[in-house]
């Protein structure tokens, strides 16, 4: 083993504790109440979980960049109702423009394609406006890390929480996916090596990290089901066409896995989109077929509130959707491969 290995591990790991102890199922109950679970935040600001794709000199802990991302499989195994892979993303804005990266739960616009933000210098500063939907926990973050355009380029600002009004909207999940009116004076603003495509893609890498660890969880806890419910006088899962779909939920598991992987190493190299664009495509198919075989195989039971599974399920269905669904991303790698024409079908394939 290595030390990266050693590294990424004891990171899963602290991850893991934290969120036992402090994201269990009565704090994702009072989450989908609308009620901001500060304790929870608490505990991942203090053991720095949110600052793990930061580099060191800009108070991370300087791991590699899949090994950071590798925390978002960590929280959504447990559906950690927190907006830890936004934050995540802001920092990764921020610190790309050379920004100071400020503490506390951020989020990060705009995120539907086709939204824009303008920045104009005002002063000595930046004034930034602009209309921008579906943003996560817009209503809990501190700030928003917003690609803007100033003239013609795109920048970074830093946006305080004072410069925007917030309209309450939501996902399937329960998340907050918020409408923010944004009309003031940027905390900090720097020309960004990322637009607001990369951005999108950074969130699609992100959201294939949640979806491979939301399907993590649902195959454990449908393995077990399967063992523990009786039904004509043996585990369910003793019967075939049980064990077929199992087989299937496993599959599709593995190959979101294998799709967060792509999709991190992507993010690592430099934000390659294309890699990205297949990974979120393929994890967004497995989300789909995963949750129907868990909700299949437990029956009228996974979807009442009572049970964890909706936590997981309703957590896939969101986020197959953001930041692209599959017939956007798949229609990228399509007319992609189209335009480099059949003779280069193989090597952009290996290329990315």
């Amino acid at each position: 083993m290595t030390e990266t290995d050693s590294t990424g591990d004891l990171l899963r790991e602290t991850a893991s504790r934290v969120f036992q102890e402090h994201c269990g199922t009565d704090v994702s109950r009072s989450a989908d109440g609308g009620i901001w679970p500060a304790a929870a935040w608490a505990a991942v600001a203090e053991a720095g979980l949110h600052r793990a794709l930061l580099p060191e000199d800009a108070g991370g802990y300087g791991v590699a960049v899949t090994d950071a991302l590798s925390l978002l499989r960590v929280a959504a195994e447990h559906a950690v109702p927190l907006p830890l892979a936004e934050t995540m993303m802001a920092h990764f804005l921020l610190a790309g423009a050379g920004l100071a990266v400020p503490d506390g739960p951020l989020t990060v616009a705009p995120v539907v394609s086709g939204e824009t933000l303008l920045l104009t210098r005002e002063g000595a500063g930046f004034r930034v406006r602009g209309t921008v939907s579906r943003v996560p926990w817009g209503r809990n973050a501190e700030a928003v890390a917003a690609i803007a355009s100033l003239d013609g380029m795109a920048w970074v600002a830093l946006v305080p929480r004072a410069a925007w009004t917030c309209e309450h909207e939501q996902n399937v999940a329960r998340e907050p996916r918020d409408r923010l009116t944004i009309d003031g004076l940027a905390l900090a603003a720097a020309p960004s090596p990322h637009d607001a495509d990369a951005l999108r893609a950074v969130g699609a890498a992100m959201r294939v990290q949640q979806i491979a660890g939301a399907l993590t969880g649902i195959t454990a806890m449908t393995v077990q089901y399967a063992q523990d419910r009786v039904q004509f006088g043996k585990p369910i899962g003793k019967f075939q066409a049980v064990q077929q779909n199992l087989a299937v939920l496993a599959g599709q598991t593995a190959a979101a896995s294998a799709a967060a992987d792509l999709a991190a190493e992507a993010v690592a190299n430099g934000v390659k989109i294309l890699p990205i664009a297949a990974a979120k495509a393929r994890a967004g198919e497995a989300a789909s077929i995963g949750a129907g075989i868990a909700h299949q195989v437990h029956g009228a039971i996974g979807f009442t509130f009572e049970h964890n599974l909706q936590f997981l399920t309703r957590r896939l269905w969101s986020w197959r959707d953001e930041f692209g669904n599959e017939a956007s991303w798949n229609r990228l790698v399509g007319r992609h491969m189209a335009a480099a024409g059949g003779d280069r079908l193989w090597a952009e394939i290996v290329a990315a």
